[in-house]
């Protein structure tokens, strides 16, 4: 049937917000019930960067909501949602406030952890998760620690197991119930462990000084003789054989949220704005074809890393439904391929809309009380996660040479 562009829509019918339908047929249902809490988040999240006031409240309200325990199973009591629903909510929290997004990341990468784990470790671990039990994380280790090695220790005496150490970049730790904690044994051998955050010896201080992602309470953990159940100790060093996908598709729908804020926010500045530049090619903001073009970009920009993370949400599915299969090996290295060469291209799509949208904005938007500079910031620190030089290289290597990524990335002295 023609349609007349010029003619009014029809009574209650709106255009949407051009951002792609969900992944699964029922994902707006399973958005709305998240939505206002979202917007409850971004409406205060300048005052919350301004006044360096972490998301503690926030992520409360984010429990209170099931949001924490979406991944865990419906028969656990969880809504047991896809790994592509995850990923695409996950898009539009980061829209509301990415700090919150990385903040809850080691959270549901250890749902991840439960899901492979033993049935005994499953069921124990899925019930706490399901009542909103929050876990965060502490492997990363600074100065001399070796790479080969964690420099924290699990040991044993007659009083039972005791974990001691030191940790950095322990994202989201001091906002959880319990801490997941990567050791080594006295043989010498790779564990992890689960110990309570508020037990006798733990200590999670918010000293992080990134110049962005700057609520995420990434700092120091302190591990002082900690008491460790022996039922929260596992042998290997990967917490589940996807780990190193998922956790950086999350950083992925973290950037992708980023740039759909920063273009509408760049598109609201601009529709509100009375002043016009004398040598403008219109006297009205919003009709300034050269400003449209600059906002037409960066949601460009933000449609397409959303996309991309869409796609790379359906290849780890992929390589979780291949688990049983003699081939699962090979799909999890495939879809590791898939997720580093998404890196790349999604990283710099938000880092250059996040930058661009200033030559549309004018010497105003640069105002600390504007915000607007979070949004570069905190992509640049985000993107600074598993160098994309390295990246770049492993993906030629594969391309060329047939290669196999990497099994799980480390840092440390060689």
């Amino acid at each position: 049937m023609p349609f007349d562009r010029n003619a009014p829509l029809p009574s209650g019918v709106a255009v949407g917000a051009a951002w792609g339908l969900g992944p699964t047929a029922h994902y707006a249902a399973l958005a709305a019930r998240f939505r206002p809490v979202f917007a409850r988040i971004r409406a205060q999240s300048v005052t919350r960067e301004l006044e360096r006031r972490l998301p503690a409240d926030e992520i409360a309200w984010l429990r209170d909501a099931g949001f924490t325990s979406l991944r865990v199973p419906a028969d656990h009591g969880g809504p047991g949602v896809r790994l592509v629903e995850l990923f695409e909510l996950l898009i539009e929290l980061s829209e509301a406030d990415s700090n919150i997004t990385q903040a809850l990341r080691a959270h549901f990468g250890f749902i991840e952890h439960a899901l492979d784990s033993p049935v005994e470790r499953r069921e124990r671990w899925l019930g706490r998760l399901a009542k909103g039990a929050i876990v965060g994380a502490a492997w990363s280790e600074t100065g001399e620690a070796p790479r080969s090695q964690f420099a924290t220790r699990l040991t044993r005496d007659a009083n039972g197991w005791h974990l001691n150490g030191t940790k950095f970049y322990t994202t989201g730790s001091l906002f959880a119930d319990w801490i997941h904690v990567g050791a080594t044994d006295a043989n010498g051998d790779a564990v992890s462990v689960t110990v309570d955050r508020r037990a006798a010896g733990v200590d999670v201080i918010d000293d992080w000084d990134g110049m962005g992602q700057r609520l995420t309470a990434s700092g120091t953990s302190r591990f002082d003789n900690v008491t460790v159940d022996k039922r929260e100790i596992v042998a290997g060093r990967a917490p589940f054989p996807y780990s190193e996908a998922f956790y950086q598709l999350v950083h992925l729908a973290t950037l992708a949220g980023i740039g759909r804020a920063v273009a509408s926010d760049a598109a609201a500045a601009i529709a509100a704005r009375k002043r016009s530049y004398s040598h403008a090619v219109s006297t009205r903001a919003a009709d300034d074809p050269q400003l449209l073009q600059v906002v037409g970009r960066a949601r460009a920009h933000a449609w397409t890393a959303g996309a991309i993370v869409a796609q790379a949400a359906r290849a780890l599915e992929r390589a979780v439904a291949s688990f049983d299969s003699p081939d699962a090996l090979a799909v999890i290295a495939e879809t590791e391929i898939e997720i580093w060469q998404a890196q790349t291209v999604a990283s710099q799509l938000v880092l250059d809309a996040s930058a661009s949208v200033f030559d549309a904005l004018g010497a105003s938007a640069t105002l600390r009380t504007a915000g607007l500079d979070r949004y570069w910031r905190n992509a640049r620190t985000i993107a600074s996660h598993n160098p994309r030089i390295y990246v770049d290289r492993i993906v030629g290597d594969f391309a060329v040479n047939g290669t196999l990524p990497p099994g799980q990335w480390r840092i440390g002295v060689a």
